[in-house]
Protein backbone atom coordinates (compact mmCIF):
# COMPACT_ATOMS: atom_id res chain seq x y z
CA UNK A 1 0.00 0.00 0.00
CA UNK A 2 1.42 3.03 -1.06
CA UNK A 3 1.11 6.82 0.63
CA UNK A 4 -1.84 9.08 -0.26
CA UNK A 5 -0.83 12.66 -1.70
CA UNK A 6 -2.31 13.92 2.36
CA UNK A 7 -0.05 11.23 4.08
CA UNK A 8 3.17 12.62 1.47
CA UNK A 9 2.33 16.32 2.43
CA UNK A 10 3.02 15.65 6.07
CA UNK A 11 6.64 13.78 5.33
CA UNK A 12 9.92 15.76 6.58
CA UNK A 13 11.56 17.55 3.55
CA UNK A 14 14.17 15.67 1.31
CA UNK A 15 17.37 16.38 -1.30
CA UNK A 16 16.17 19.12 -3.46
CA UNK A 17 16.24 16.47 -6.65
CA UNK A 18 12.96 15.81 -8.46
CA UNK A 19 11.25 12.58 -7.80
CA UNK A 20 12.58 11.16 -11.48
CA UNK A 21 16.41 12.09 -10.44
CA UNK A 22 15.87 10.43 -7.31
CA UNK A 23 14.74 7.50 -8.89
CA UNK A 24 17.17 7.36 -11.20
CA UNK A 25 20.04 7.70 -8.56
CA UNK A 26 18.57 5.19 -6.32
CA UNK A 27 18.56 2.56 -9.29
CA UNK A 28 22.39 3.72 -10.29
CA UNK A 29 23.54 5.88 -7.38
CA UNK A 30 22.01 4.68 -4.25
CA UNK A 31 24.82 5.60 -1.94
CA UNK A 32 25.28 8.92 -3.33
CA UNK A 33 21.76 9.75 -3.02
CA UNK A 34 21.47 8.94 0.69
CA UNK A 35 24.69 10.67 1.30
CA UNK A 36 23.13 13.44 -0.72
CA UNK A 37 20.11 13.36 1.83
CA UNK A 38 22.17 13.57 4.73
CA UNK A 39 24.31 16.58 3.19
CA UNK A 40 20.82 19.10 2.58
CA UNK A 41 18.24 17.75 5.38
CA UNK A 42 20.52 15.67 8.53
CA UNK A 43 19.87 13.03 10.11
CA UNK A 44 15.79 12.45 8.76
CA UNK A 45 14.30 13.31 5.03
CA UNK A 46 11.81 11.80 2.98
CA UNK A 47 13.49 9.85 -0.33
CA UNK A 48 11.41 9.33 -3.35
CA UNK A 49 11.77 5.85 -4.06
CA UNK A 50 10.49 3.40 -7.23
CA UNK A 51 7.59 2.27 -4.40
CA UNK A 52 6.62 5.65 -3.07
CA UNK A 53 8.12 8.10 -0.32
CA UNK A 54 10.24 6.58 2.06
CA UNK A 55 11.50 8.50 5.36
CA UNK A 56 14.86 8.00 5.93
CA UNK A 57 16.18 7.84 9.81
CA UNK A 58 19.80 7.24 10.92
CA UNK A 59 19.98 8.84 14.41
CA UNK A 60 20.13 6.38 16.97
CA UNK A 61 17.84 7.19 19.64
CA UNK A 62 15.52 7.27 16.95
CA UNK A 63 16.54 4.08 15.54
CA UNK A 64 15.67 2.93 18.43
CA UNK A 65 12.42 4.36 18.93
CA UNK A 66 11.15 2.34 16.08
CA UNK A 67 12.85 -0.87 16.50
CA UNK A 68 11.59 -1.13 19.68
CA UNK A 69 8.33 0.79 19.24
CA UNK A 70 4.51 -1.12 19.06
CA UNK A 71 4.78 -4.10 16.44
CA UNK A 72 0.88 -3.36 16.07
CA UNK A 73 1.69 0.60 14.90
CA UNK A 74 5.31 0.22 13.61
CA UNK A 75 5.13 -2.75 11.14
CA UNK A 76 8.01 -4.44 9.35
CA UNK A 77 5.76 -6.50 7.45
CA UNK A 78 3.84 -4.23 5.61
CA UNK A 79 6.96 -1.93 4.89
CA UNK A 80 8.64 -5.77 3.25
CA UNK A 81 5.57 -5.93 1.36
CA UNK A 82 7.07 -5.05 -1.96
CA UNK A 83 9.09 -8.56 -1.56
CA UNK A 84 5.69 -11.00 -1.37
CA UNK A 85 6.21 -11.88 -5.74
CA UNK A 86 8.99 -14.14 -4.05
CA UNK A 87 9.19 -14.94 -1.28
CA UNK A 88 5.55 -15.55 -1.07
CA UNK A 89 2.38 -13.93 1.34
CA UNK A 90 3.08 -16.77 4.02
CA UNK A 91 6.90 -15.46 4.57
CA UNK A 92 8.09 -14.40 7.96
CA UNK A 93 9.28 -11.41 6.33
CA UNK A 94 5.66 -9.93 5.52
CA UNK A 95 3.89 -11.16 8.59
CA UNK A 96 3.17 -8.53 11.82
CA UNK A 97 1.83 -9.03 14.91
CA UNK A 98 0.68 -12.52 16.65
CA UNK A 99 1.26 -14.25 13.17
CA UNK A 100 4.84 -13.22 13.21
CA UNK A 101 5.83 -14.49 16.74
CA UNK A 102 4.56 -17.50 16.45
CA UNK A 103 6.09 -18.05 12.57
CA UNK A 104 9.55 -16.93 14.26
CA UNK A 105 9.27 -19.10 17.22
CA UNK A 106 9.06 -21.91 14.61
CA UNK A 107 11.85 -20.81 12.39
CA UNK A 108 14.57 -19.89 14.63
CA UNK A 109 15.99 -22.99 16.78
CA UNK A 110 17.33 -24.54 13.85
CA UNK A 111 19.82 -21.26 13.40
CA UNK A 112 20.96 -21.37 16.88
CA UNK A 113 23.32 -23.37 19.69
CA UNK A 114 24.99 -27.07 18.76
CA UNK A 115 22.65 -27.29 15.69
CA UNK A 116 24.48 -23.76 13.93
CA UNK A 117 28.17 -24.92 14.80
CA UNK A 118 27.24 -28.44 13.60
CA UNK A 119 26.67 -26.36 9.97
CA UNK A 120 30.42 -25.16 9.41
CA UNK A 121 32.08 -27.90 8.06
CA UNK A 122 29.46 -28.30 5.10
CA UNK A 123 30.16 -24.90 4.70
CA UNK A 124 34.06 -24.80 3.96
CA UNK A 125 33.80 -28.09 2.31
CA UNK A 126 31.95 -26.47 -0.08
CA UNK A 127 33.77 -23.44 -0.33
CA UNK A 128 36.94 -25.51 -0.85
CA UNK A 129 35.35 -27.61 -3.85
CA UNK A 130 34.91 -24.39 -5.85
CA UNK A 131 38.05 -22.64 -4.62
CA UNK A 132 39.69 -26.10 -6.37
CA UNK A 133 37.59 -24.67 -9.90
CA UNK A 134 38.90 -20.84 -9.99
CA UNK A 135 40.67 -19.77 -12.81
CA UNK A 136 45.28 -19.94 -11.84
CA UNK A 137 46.73 -16.58 -12.76
CA UNK A 138 43.88 -14.60 -14.66
CA UNK A 139 41.28 -12.22 -14.29
CA UNK A 140 37.65 -13.47 -13.20
CA UNK A 141 35.17 -11.73 -10.83
CA UNK A 142 34.93 -13.42 -7.58
CA UNK A 143 31.45 -12.41 -6.39
CA UNK A 144 29.52 -14.75 -9.12
CA UNK A 145 31.82 -17.70 -7.31
CA UNK A 146 30.36 -16.31 -4.12
CA UNK A 147 26.83 -16.51 -5.25
CA UNK A 148 27.89 -20.22 -6.35
CA UNK A 149 28.66 -20.78 -2.88
CA UNK A 150 26.43 -19.58 -1.01
CA UNK A 151 23.68 -20.95 -2.97
CA UNK A 152 25.66 -24.46 -2.69
CA UNK A 153 25.48 -23.97 1.03
CA UNK A 154 21.77 -23.13 0.93
CA UNK A 155 20.89 -26.40 -1.26
CA UNK A 156 22.35 -28.48 1.13
CA UNK A 157 22.30 -27.36 4.52
CA UNK A 158 19.39 -25.45 3.96
CA UNK A 159 16.98 -27.31 2.01
CA UNK A 160 19.03 -30.86 2.74
CA UNK A 161 18.40 -31.90 -1.26
CA UNK A 162 20.79 -34.90 -2.08
CA UNK A 163 19.31 -35.42 -5.26
CA UNK A 164 22.02 -34.16 -7.69
CA UNK A 165 19.60 -33.30 -10.60
CA UNK A 166 17.48 -31.52 -8.79
CA UNK A 167 20.09 -29.47 -6.93
CA UNK A 168 21.64 -28.77 -10.21
CA UNK A 169 18.26 -27.36 -11.49
CA UNK A 170 17.73 -25.48 -8.42
CA UNK A 171 20.55 -23.67 -8.95
CA UNK A 172 19.99 -22.55 -12.61
CA UNK A 173 16.86 -21.34 -11.62
CA UNK A 174 17.50 -19.15 -8.90
CA UNK A 175 19.84 -16.43 -10.83
CA UNK A 176 16.82 -16.16 -13.13
CA UNK A 177 14.52 -14.85 -10.55
CA UNK A 178 16.29 -11.61 -10.58
CA UNK A 179 18.76 -11.42 -13.03
CA UNK A 180 22.21 -9.81 -12.01
CA UNK A 181 20.96 -6.08 -13.51
CA UNK A 182 20.24 -2.51 -11.73
CA UNK A 183 16.85 -2.71 -13.26
CA UNK A 184 16.10 -5.97 -12.22
CA UNK A 185 14.59 -5.57 -8.75
CA UNK A 186 11.94 -3.37 -10.78
CA UNK A 187 10.28 -6.36 -11.90
CA UNK A 188 8.21 -6.54 -8.73
CA UNK A 189 6.80 -2.88 -8.64
CA UNK A 190 2.87 -3.42 -9.06
CA UNK A 191 2.79 -1.22 -12.19
CA UNK A 192 5.05 -3.73 -14.57
CA UNK A 193 3.45 -6.98 -13.57
CA UNK A 194 2.25 -7.18 -17.11
CA UNK A 195 1.71 -9.55 -19.22
CA UNK A 196 3.67 -8.41 -22.27
CA UNK A 197 4.34 -12.08 -24.06
CA UNK A 198 5.98 -14.96 -22.92
CA UNK A 199 9.69 -13.21 -23.00
CA UNK A 200 8.66 -9.93 -20.59
CA UNK A 201 10.43 -9.21 -17.53
CA UNK A 202 7.67 -10.49 -15.46
CA UNK A 203 6.22 -13.28 -17.72
CA UNK A 204 10.03 -14.48 -17.27
CA UNK A 205 10.02 -14.28 -13.54
CA UNK A 206 6.20 -15.38 -13.39
CA UNK A 207 7.84 -19.13 -15.41
CA UNK A 208 11.15 -18.79 -13.38
CA UNK A 209 9.18 -18.96 -9.63
CA UNK A 210 6.68 -21.94 -11.02
CA UNK A 211 9.69 -23.97 -11.69
CA UNK A 212 11.31 -23.18 -8.55
CA UNK A 213 8.10 -23.85 -6.98
CA UNK A 214 7.60 -27.17 -8.29
CA UNK A 215 11.20 -27.99 -7.16
CA UNK A 216 10.41 -26.70 -3.25
CA UNK A 217 7.26 -28.37 -3.36
CA UNK A 218 8.66 -31.62 -4.53
CA UNK A 219 11.26 -31.48 -2.38
CA UNK A 220 8.89 -30.40 0.58
CA UNK A 221 6.36 -33.25 -0.20
CA UNK A 222 9.43 -35.98 -0.20
CA UNK A 223 10.93 -34.76 3.08
CA UNK A 224 7.49 -35.65 4.59
CA UNK A 225 7.23 -39.43 3.76
CA UNK A 226 11.31 -39.79 4.71
CA UNK A 227 11.31 -42.39 7.45
CA UNK A 228 14.66 -41.04 8.40
CA UNK A 229 13.41 -37.46 8.54
CA UNK A 230 13.54 -37.47 12.26
CA UNK A 231 17.43 -38.03 12.08
CA UNK A 232 18.18 -35.55 9.72
CA UNK A 233 19.82 -31.96 10.83
CA UNK A 234 19.01 -29.30 7.70
CA UNK A 235 17.19 -26.86 8.06
CA UNK A 236 14.16 -28.06 6.46
CA UNK A 237 13.79 -31.53 8.09
CA UNK A 238 14.18 -29.70 11.59
CA UNK A 239 10.89 -26.79 10.21
CA UNK A 240 9.26 -29.88 8.91
CA UNK A 241 9.66 -31.45 12.59
CA UNK A 242 8.71 -27.90 14.21
CA UNK A 243 4.92 -27.34 16.19
CA UNK A 244 3.93 -24.83 17.95
CA UNK A 245 2.14 -24.36 21.38
CA UNK A 246 -0.71 -25.90 19.64
CA UNK A 247 1.48 -28.71 18.29
CA UNK A 248 0.37 -27.41 14.44
CA UNK A 249 3.35 -28.32 12.19
CA UNK A 250 3.99 -25.62 9.21
CA UNK A 251 1.99 -25.89 6.18
CA UNK A 252 3.64 -27.08 2.76
CA UNK A 253 2.56 -23.56 1.48
CA UNK A 254 4.29 -21.82 4.77
CA UNK A 255 7.40 -23.98 4.26
CA UNK A 256 7.75 -22.80 0.71
CA UNK A 257 7.45 -19.23 1.62
CA UNK A 258 10.29 -19.65 4.03
CA UNK A 259 12.45 -21.65 1.71
CA UNK A 260 12.24 -18.48 -1.05
CA UNK A 261 12.83 -16.24 2.35
CA UNK A 262 15.99 -18.04 3.24
CA UNK A 263 17.03 -17.99 -0.84
CA UNK A 264 16.46 -14.16 -1.30
CA UNK A 265 17.80 -13.19 1.80
CA UNK A 266 20.34 -15.67 3.14
CA UNK A 267 21.80 -16.36 -0.22
CA UNK A 268 22.30 -13.09 -2.02
CA UNK A 269 23.33 -11.33 0.79
CA UNK A 270 25.74 -13.00 2.24
CA UNK A 271 27.35 -13.48 -1.74
CA UNK A 272 27.75 -9.29 -1.78
CA UNK A 273 29.27 -9.31 2.02
CA UNK A 274 31.70 -11.55 1.25
CA UNK A 275 32.75 -9.94 -2.76
CA UNK A 276 32.73 -6.54 -0.45
CA UNK A 277 35.08 -8.27 2.40
CA UNK A 278 37.70 -9.50 -0.55
CA UNK A 279 37.32 -6.05 -2.58
CA UNK A 280 38.03 -4.39 1.01
CA UNK A 281 40.90 -6.61 1.51
CA UNK A 282 42.34 -6.44 -1.67
CA UNK A 283 42.89 -2.62 -0.77
CA UNK A 284 44.62 -2.93 2.32
CA UNK A 285 47.28 -5.20 1.68
CA UNK A 286 48.72 -5.34 5.66
CA UNK A 287 44.52 -6.59 6.71
CA UNK A 288 45.17 -9.27 3.66
CA UNK A 289 48.16 -10.81 5.20
CA UNK A 290 46.93 -10.42 8.45
CA UNK A 291 43.35 -12.46 7.63
CA UNK A 292 45.21 -14.96 5.53
CA UNK A 293 47.70 -15.67 8.76
CA UNK A 294 45.02 -15.98 10.58
CA UNK A 295 43.04 -18.42 8.57
CA UNK A 296 45.79 -20.76 8.06
CA UNK A 297 46.90 -20.90 11.73
CA UNK A 298 43.05 -21.87 11.84
CA UNK A 299 43.48 -25.01 9.39
CA UNK A 300 42.26 -28.23 11.23
CA UNK A 301 40.91 -26.32 14.47
CA UNK A 302 37.60 -25.23 13.19
CA UNK A 303 36.44 -24.01 16.72
CA UNK A 304 39.36 -21.97 16.97
CA UNK A 305 38.97 -18.50 17.30
CA UNK A 306 39.78 -15.82 14.75
CA UNK A 307 39.48 -12.50 16.50
CA UNK A 308 40.25 -10.73 12.91
CA UNK A 309 38.49 -12.29 10.65
CA UNK A 310 35.76 -11.49 12.98
CA UNK A 311 36.34 -8.41 13.41
CA UNK A 312 37.49 -8.03 9.34
CA UNK A 313 33.31 -9.05 8.87
CA UNK A 314 31.78 -6.82 10.83
CA UNK A 315 33.84 -3.91 9.28
CA UNK A 316 33.16 -4.83 6.07
CA UNK A 317 29.02 -5.09 6.80
CA UNK A 318 29.71 -1.51 8.60
CA UNK A 319 31.11 0.01 5.70
CA UNK A 320 28.94 -1.75 3.13
CA UNK A 321 25.44 -3.35 4.47
CA UNK A 322 24.33 -5.24 0.82
CA UNK A 323 20.88 -4.16 2.14
CA UNK A 324 20.72 -0.38 3.01
CA UNK A 325 17.44 -0.07 4.71
CA UNK A 326 14.82 -1.57 7.39
CA UNK A 327 11.78 -0.48 6.14
CA UNK A 328 8.83 -0.19 8.07
CA UNK A 329 4.75 0.81 7.61
CA UNK A 330 3.16 3.03 10.15
CA UNK A 331 -0.46 2.54 11.34
CA UNK A 332 -0.89 5.12 13.52
CA UNK A 333 0.78 8.79 13.78
CA UNK A 334 4.39 8.54 15.46
CA UNK A 335 6.96 11.11 17.20
CA UNK A 336 10.51 10.11 16.16
CA UNK A 337 13.95 12.42 16.08
CA UNK A 338 11.10 15.61 16.23
CA UNK A 339 8.64 15.12 13.36
CA UNK A 340 5.49 14.02 13.29
CA UNK A 341 5.47 11.39 11.26
CA UNK A 342 1.60 10.01 9.58
CA UNK A 343 0.01 6.97 9.96
CA UNK A 344 0.40 5.44 5.96
CA UNK A 345 4.23 6.90 6.10
CA UNK A 346 7.04 4.27 5.45
CA UNK A 347 9.78 4.84 7.83
CA UNK A 348 13.30 3.45 6.69
CA UNK A 349 15.85 3.46 9.62
CA UNK A 350 19.17 3.73 7.38
CA UNK A 351 21.68 1.55 7.81
CA UNK A 352 23.91 2.79 5.87
CA UNK A 353 24.10 6.12 6.97
CA UNK A 354 24.11 5.12 10.65
CA UNK A 355 27.35 3.04 9.84
CA UNK A 356 28.96 6.16 9.00
CA UNK A 357 27.83 8.45 11.77
CA UNK A 358 31.70 10.06 12.76
CA UNK A 359 30.10 9.88 16.68
CA UNK A 360 30.24 5.89 16.50
CA UNK A 361 32.96 5.50 14.27
CA UNK A 362 35.67 7.23 13.86
CA UNK A 363 37.22 8.30 10.80
CA UNK A 364 33.78 6.33 8.84
CA UNK A 365 34.37 5.93 5.99
CA UNK A 366 37.80 4.61 6.46
CA UNK A 367 38.48 0.42 6.84
CA UNK A 368 39.43 -0.28 9.82
CA UNK A 369 38.49 -3.70 11.01
CA UNK A 370 40.81 -3.03 14.55
CA UNK A 371 37.59 -0.62 16.01
CA UNK A 372 35.76 -4.27 16.69
CA UNK A 373 38.93 -5.38 18.36
CA UNK A 374 38.98 -2.43 20.56
CA UNK A 375 34.63 -2.41 21.34
CA UNK A 376 31.80 -4.47 20.49
CA UNK A 377 29.42 -3.25 18.21
CA UNK A 378 26.77 -0.54 18.79
CA UNK A 379 23.09 -1.52 19.77
CA UNK A 380 21.32 0.79 17.11
CA UNK A 381 24.29 1.24 15.63
CA UNK A 382 25.51 -1.50 14.14
CA UNK A 383 22.46 -3.12 11.91
CA UNK A 384 23.52 -4.92 8.80
CA UNK A 385 20.63 -7.41 10.43
CA UNK A 386 18.19 -5.17 11.40
CA UNK A 387 16.84 -4.54 15.13
CA UNK A 388 14.61 -5.29 17.81
CA UNK A 389 12.40 -8.40 17.85
CA UNK A 390 12.69 -8.46 13.67
CA UNK A 391 15.84 -9.12 13.57
CA UNK A 392 17.25 -11.56 11.16
CA UNK A 393 16.29 -15.12 12.51
CA UNK A 394 19.34 -15.95 9.66
CA UNK A 395 22.31 -13.59 11.13
CA UNK A 396 23.93 -15.81 13.46
CA UNK A 397 23.94 -18.34 10.42
CA UNK A 398 25.08 -15.95 7.79
CA UNK A 399 28.02 -14.96 10.25
CA UNK A 400 28.69 -18.48 10.59
CA UNK A 401 28.85 -18.54 7.04
CA UNK A 402 31.54 -15.50 6.46
CA UNK A 403 33.72 -17.00 8.58
CA UNK A 404 33.51 -19.86 7.01
CA UNK A 405 34.00 -19.12 3.61
CA UNK A 406 36.73 -16.14 4.51
CA UNK A 407 38.57 -18.91 6.34
CA UNK A 408 38.20 -21.68 3.65
CA UNK A 409 39.33 -18.89 1.10
CA UNK A 410 41.84 -16.96 2.62
CA UNK A 411 43.84 -19.91 3.90
CA UNK A 412 43.48 -21.95 0.02
CA UNK A 413 44.27 -19.11 -1.96
CA UNK A 414 46.55 -16.39 -2.50
CA UNK A 415 44.55 -13.87 -4.30
CA UNK A 416 45.15 -10.30 -5.45
CA UNK A 417 43.49 -7.38 -7.22
CA UNK A 418 43.36 -7.65 -11.22
CA UNK A 419 42.76 -4.06 -11.25
CA UNK A 420 44.30 -0.96 -8.82
CA UNK A 421 41.58 1.02 -8.92
CA UNK A 422 39.03 0.53 -5.64
CA UNK A 423 35.69 -0.74 -6.83
CA UNK A 424 32.11 1.52 -6.96
CA UNK A 425 28.98 0.23 -5.68
CA UNK A 426 26.75 -0.73 -8.32
CA UNK A 427 23.45 -2.38 -7.83
CA UNK A 428 22.23 -5.63 -8.20
CA UNK A 429 18.53 -6.62 -8.25
CA UNK A 430 17.57 -5.75 -4.15
CA UNK A 431 21.94 -6.10 -2.68
CA UNK A 432 24.42 -2.87 -3.40
CA UNK A 433 27.71 -4.72 -4.94
CA UNK A 434 31.44 -3.80 -6.05
CA UNK A 435 30.61 -2.73 -9.32
CA UNK A 436 32.68 -5.27 -11.21
CA UNK A 437 32.32 -7.99 -9.09
CA UNK A 438 35.41 -8.13 -7.00
CA UNK A 439 37.75 -8.64 -9.73
CA UNK A 440 41.07 -10.45 -8.19
CA UNK A 441 43.85 -12.99 -9.89
CA UNK A 442 44.31 -16.36 -7.96
CA UNK A 443 48.26 -16.32 -7.52
CA UNK A 444 48.41 -19.51 -6.34
CA UNK A 445 46.34 -22.41 -4.17
CA UNK A 446 47.61 -23.09 -0.04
Amino acid sequence: MLPDASTTAALPPGPALSRQRQLLAWIFRPEWLMEQGRRECGEVFTLHLPLGPVVAISDPSALRTIFTGDPETVRAGEGNAPLEPVVGPESLLLLDGARHLRRRRLVLPPFHGERLQAYADDMAEIAARDLATWPLGEPFALEPRMRAITLAIIVRVVFGIEDGERAAALRALVPQLLPDTALSSLVLLPALRRDLGPRSPWMRFLAARDAVDALLFAEIGARRGDPELRGRTDVLSLLLAARDEDGQPLTDRELRDELMTLLLAGHETTATALAWTFELLHRHPEAHARASAEARAAVGAPGAPTPWLDAVAAETLRLKPPLPFAVRRLTAPLHVAGHDLPAGARVAPCIYLTHRRADLYPQPTAFRPQRFLEQGPETYGWLPFGGGIRRCVGAAFAQLELRSVLRTVLAGARLRPADPRPERTRRRAIVLTPSRGARSVLVSRG
